[in-house]
């Protein structure tokens, strides 16, 4: 990291997500959405929409709402959404949510999963209007990292291309690099994941692979697709962290036949992992498979908006497909859990190697 430290700023993060992100637009209702202390952000994002003739509509939490929702709410509030809920969403043109990570409280995993639950139509009709999400950096996601507040502001700054004279022209340049990427994928059937307590193979002939450029995470790097649903055959353990719902679970090892999830365990958070896999049918099959190509995010922070896109990772998400991928799984759950491939690990192609150690050989 260099002794530099690039100082965050809202600002320039704002116009990145107004105008590369949303694509704000004269009279659009656009939803800009996260938690008190990312009042900074959702200020300036506020102000660039206004100056671009947007309508933007302000929600902040406090630190807990959610956690208070899941805890306190009747079976009747827990389970069902209000209708008004739902029809606010529909009119809506788009939606920004900045992710303010904090110290997460005890909450029973289960109550958690009927709320995600109850929930998914919601953010189904979110899903079907432009959105994009992002992190604002926070002194609990620097000390999740192992950084300083000043290195993570600075690391979220470069993770952005903030750090450059002309940030789109960068993403632009991701966007071709993963173009180049796609085009060997999309001549695939079977995709085959090794690497240490790995040996896992899926089929994605057909599908399409999505390549994620900065429009709706932001910072990103990475290609995805929904693999076909019953294809998952094998066992894989993940490596990174991943957070589900407050509840950090490392060492997850899922067991697939037939697509289906059929043993799981965890090192620590092995409740939430459960509680994740029995929310609907649906969370026991994959809906994503993702290949990280950032190479400029080297290290997990515990965050998966970036850890995902770590360059030689790869990660599967257990639940909800995403539509543009030809995927056609649906759960209320779209969790993303992340291995690494830059020690040991390889990922092959109908039997052809295409990439060994975290690095490519296309």
């Amino acid at each position: 990291m260099s002794t530099d430290l690039l100082p965050y700023a809202p600002d320039l993060h704002a116009a990145l997500l107004a105008d590369y992100c949303l694509s704000a637009a004269p009279g659009e209702r656009l939803l800009v959405a996260g938690g008190q202390e990312a009042t900074p952000l959702i200020r300036a994002v506020t102000r660039a929409l206004l100056t671009r003739g947007a309508r933007p509509v302000v929600r902040v939490d406090y630190p807990g709402q959610l956690e208070d929702f899941a805890e306190l709410a009747s079976d009747a509030v827990l389970d069902a959404i209000h209708p008004a809920d739902l029809s606010d969403v529909e009119a809506l043109d788009g939606s920004l949510r900045v992710l303010t990570p904090a110290e997460p409280r005890s909450v029973d995993a289960a109550r958690r999963a009927r709320l995600l639950a109850a929930n998914a139509p919601v953010a189904s009709a979110r899903a079907r209007k432009k959105w994009s999400l992002t992190l604002y950096p926070t002194a609990h996601a620097a000390a999740q990292a192992g950084m300083s507040e000043a290195q993570f502001g600075d690391f979220v700054m470069r993770a952005m291309f903030l750090d450059r004279a002309d940030p789109v022209a960068a993403w632009g340049e991701v966007r071709a690099t993963q173009a180049r990427i796609i085009e060997r994928l999309t001549r695939a059937d079977v995709v085959r994941i090794e690497a240490p307590g790995t040996d896992l193979t899926l089929r994605v002939g057909g599908r399409t692979w999505a390549n994620s450029d900065g429009k709706r995470n932001m910072p990103s790097g990475e290609v995805f697709t929904g693999p076909h649903e019953d294809s998952a055959e094998g066992v894989v353990t993940f490596t990174v962290p991943a957070e589900y719902q407050g509840v950090m679970v490392r060492g997850a090892r899922l067991e697939f036949r037939g697509g289906l999830v059929v043993n799981a365990s965890a090192d620590e958070g092995e409740a939430a992992l459960h509680a994740a896999l029995d929310t609907d049918p649906g969370a026991r099959r994959l809906g994503e498979l993702g290949i990280g190509t950032n190479s400029g995010i080297q290290v997990p922070t515990g965050n998966i908006l970036f850890d995902e896109k770590i360059g030689g990772t790869v990660h599967l998400a257990i639940g909800k497909s995403y539509p543009e991928t030809g995927g056609v799984n649906a759960s209320a759950v779209h969790w993303d859990l992340i291995t690494d491939l830059r020690r040991g690990g390889r990922l092959s192609l109908d039997g052809e190697v295409v990439q060994e150690n975290g690095q490519f050989l296309i």
